[in-house]
């Protein structure tokens, strides 16, 4: 059976399709490449460039290679982006979901998987945070997140459809085969802008803050691995196919990092020491926030398989390389073309 992945030519997106055509799936990826990247859409997988929001478009792709479950990734993602542009994050992330779930249920297609993101939780009372957590998302990013998951939800009781949403905490590394990575530091992520660090492509990084209540003083946060990710939508697309019903569940290690463990670990796994420019902390940043994922590991057997920091740093720094030292650099320059 063909799935249809929407974003596939981002860094989630093309880790999953990677892993689908890896265990023998079909795989189309439907994106406008405004912030993803066609080198990363893995060459067997058939590329369809538009909009989610085009309907003719979406139905005439689902007829046309008989689609049965969609993977929506698509959506702007940055935090502060979306503070500072809040209609462009509801256009984008829900009005044209909205559009995109209509045509997905007009069409006929039994199974959704819809990328959300911890930020539904806001700042979180305690760690490990489980599904039950209060939402209370403290962004219009977060907040566009947990209006198509509620969409989602009451889509389904009157659609002939099965919906799953996965929250993903801290997303980091690469493809441990060099498939496919982070191409851009949108957003600032630790582990990207420490190995564009550590392979001289930036003069230092930032550090927001090292007086929280913590063991070195820095944040922790639940960093999972972007190969472990993927195979959560294979084991969730597993679970719809043998009847499973709508859920939401965390995607992350279970364990958390703190900053300054991040900058060690990519420290010491390049051999290259670079500045940490410590600054005043972010306003709204939780001193820890780790996932429990309880759910996925029983209702899904799904376990990380790439659980260690050196594995995700590791992975991490050799893509980096791999930009720096090959034609792929020039991906962060065409991403959005």
């Amino acid at each position: 059976m063909t799935v249809l992945i929407t974003g596939g030519a981002g860094y989630i997106g093309s880790h999953v399709a990677l892993c689908l055509l890896d265990h023998d799936e079909e795989a189309i990826v439907l994106d406008d490449l405004s912030t993803g990247c066609k080198h990363l859409v893995p060459p067997r997988a058939r590329f369809v460039r538009g909009d989610i929001a085009d309907r003719e478009l979406v139905t005439r792709t689902i007829q046309d290679h008989c689609i049965r479950a969609v993977i929506h990734l698509a959506a702007r993602t940055i935090v502060p982006d979306s503070v500072a542009h809040p209609a462009e994050y509801y256009r984008i992330n829900v009005a044209k979901t909205q559009t995109l779930l209509e045509t997905v249920a007009s069409a006929g297609v039994p199974h959704v998987i819809f990328s959300s993101s911890a930020a539904v939780y806001g700042n979180p009372a305690a760690s490990p945070v489980p599904e039950t957590a209060a939402l209370q998302p403290i962004s219009p990013y977060g907040r566009s997140k947990l209006m198509v998951e509620w969409m989602l939800e009451d889509m389904t009781r009157s659609d002939e459809m099965t919906a799953v949403a996965l929250r993903y905490f801290n997303v980091a590394g690469a493809d441990p085969l060099g498939r496919s990575g982070q191409v851009s530091a949108a957003g600032n992520q630790i582990v990207k802008t420490a190995v564009q660090a550590a392979c001289g492509m930036r003069d230092g990084i930032d550090l927001y803050g090292d007086d929280y209540s913590t063991p070195d003083g820095t944040c922790i946060r639940d960093y999972v691995h972007v190969s472990d990710v993927a195979a959560a939508h294979l084991a969730v697309l597993r679970y719809m196919r043998r009847g499973g019903g709508g859920a939401v569940f965390n995607i992350g290690s279970g364990h958390g990092t703190s900053v300054w463990g991040i900058i060690e670990a990519v420290k010491r796994l390049s051999g290259c020491n670079f500045p940490v420019r410590i600054g005043p902390r972010r306003p709204g940043d939780p001193a820890a926030v780790v996932a429990d994922t309880a759910a996925m590991r029983m209702m899904l057997r799904w376990r990380p398989a790439y659980d260690s920091l050196n594995e995700i740093v590791g992975d991490a720094l050799s893509w980096e390389r791999r930009l720096t030292d090959s034609h792929f650099g020039e991906m962060e320059r065409v991403s959005a073309n």
